[in-house]
Parts: structure tokens; sequence; C-alpha cells
């Protein structure tokens, strides 16, 4: 098995750890605006869009999209999740996010990818495959941590790694591929994606101790703040992205 996705494995396959996380207001507040941004795209092109949601495995990106109208399909690297039998109605598909997607081209409205795009090794390839499997204006939102944060920005200057690339943190050591916005939008753009909103979810401001998450600034600079959030929607130039047929679940898709 490939090292990377074997550490993945171990922190993250039976769905604790994410849980966690997406309890914390930080974490909540990247979700909810992750979702608002999707559903506004999503909702231009379909009154129920099919959306893919990638790395599943928190379930609450799949659960809020599925009550705001959409229908959802949840991929992740353990499809049997803990808890499933309470969501027979989502279906689950098991896949390595690190190889192609297990779904046919433009067959899907939107692709979430939440934490996702910085534990790959090659997120061009990642990008390519959601521009393939979705509807020509169909719309990708990714969250990541920035490694420009306002914190580590101060950080740096003060001779001090970011804190997305410490290799002694018991998570944070998994992220392979950090970004800063101008990165990630840049990256967005030569995949084929034009974006069309941009938030972030807290500024942190202050040391690791004494720290307070600030959301005003958050809305005036999400260049600086603690998560990224992008979308964008599938151009139908995409620069270098196979152009796709049409369908749905691709024959062989491992189901949960």
């Amino acid at each position: 098995m490939d090292p990377i996705l074997a550490a993945n494995l171990r922190s993250y396959a039976d769905g604790t750890q994410v849980a966690e996380y997406l309890a914390t207001a930080y974490h909540a507040r990247r979700v909810a605006d992750a979702v608002d941004l999707l559903t506004r795209e999503t909702r231009r092109r379909a009154a129920r869009p099919l959306i893919v949601d990638l790395g599943a495995g928190g379930r609450a990106v799949s659960e809020e999209l599925r009550r705001r109208g959409a229908h959802t399909v949840m991929v992740d690297m353990d499809a049997h999740l803990p808890g499933q039998a309470a969501f027979w109605q989502i279906p689950m598909v098991r896949a390595d996010l690190s190889r192609p997607l297990p779904l046919r081209s433009a067959s899907v409205d939107g692709v979430f990818a939440g934490e996702i795009i910085e534990h790959l090794f090659d997120p061009v390839a990642f990008l390519r495959e959601c521009w393939r499997v979705l509807v020509p204006g169909g719309a990708l939102v990714v969250t990541t941590p920035n490694l420009a944060t306002l914190q580590d920005r101060v950080r740096f200057l003060f001779g001090r790694n970011p804190r997305q690339i410490d290799p002694h943190h018991p998570y944070l050591k998994l992220h392979i591929r950090p970004f800063t916005y101008s990165s990630l939008a840049r990256t967005f753009h030569v995949c084929g994606f034009r974006l069309t909103g941009f938030r972030s979810n807290y500024v942190v401001v202050g040391g690791d101790e004494r720290s307070m998450s600030v959301r005003f600034l958050a809305r005036l600079f999400p260049s600086i703040g603690g998560s990224l959030v992008l979308a964008g929607v599938k151009a139908a130039d995409g620069a270098g992205v196979r152009r796709p047929g049409r369908c749905a679940l691709s024959p062989g898709s491992g189901t949960g």
C-alpha cells in the first residue's frame, strides 16, 4: 500500500478524528461557508443537483446538502463508516482519491472536496478528475488549511515554520501539499475552473495560548484566514483536461 495512503488511513479511517474536529466552531464555520457556496452554484443548474462529497468520513457536508434538497453521493477511502446504517439514503462509494475517481465523465452537478487536497501528492491530477466528472458549468468547492495565515506570516518573519508544515504535529504532518490563496487559485485555473467564490472561516489573532478567532477579518481579508474555501465552475475550454461524455457511477465502483 502507498505509504501516504496508509498514514491517512491510520488517522482518519474510523471517522472519529474527523467527527471531533467538525464539532468545533472553527471547522463548522468552514463547512457552512462551503455548503453555502456549493448550494449557490449548483442551484443555478438544477433544482435538485447531484453532488459528490469526496472524503466524506464526517458526513456533515452530505447531510447538510441533502437537507437543502440535493442528491448526494459519499466517496471515501473507507466506505464502511461508523453509523452508516442510519444514512442508507446516501449512496457510499469506496475510492482512493489519489487515483482516478470511480465516476463517469460529466455525470454530476457539484463536487465537494473538504480538507483533501493538502493530503495528495498530485493535486493537479485530482482537480482534473473533478473537472472530468462534472457536467459543463458544474461546480467544485475545495477547502484546505491556509499556509499563509496571519499567524504564520508573523511566525515566518521571526524565522519559525508555518504551522501547516510542522512534521511533529499528530495530523498536520500528513499535509504534504499546503496552499496559499494564490497557489490554489492558480491550480483551479490550470485545471479548467473559473473562480466564482472565495471565503475563509476566521482570522486567528494572537499567540497559540492566547488567540482569538475573528470572523469579520476573515470576511474582509480571506487570504489571511485559517481555511481557504474556494468555489469554481467547470469551464468548457479547460486547459489540458480530457473532454468527457455523460452518465453516473462507473461500472465496478465499490459501493457501501
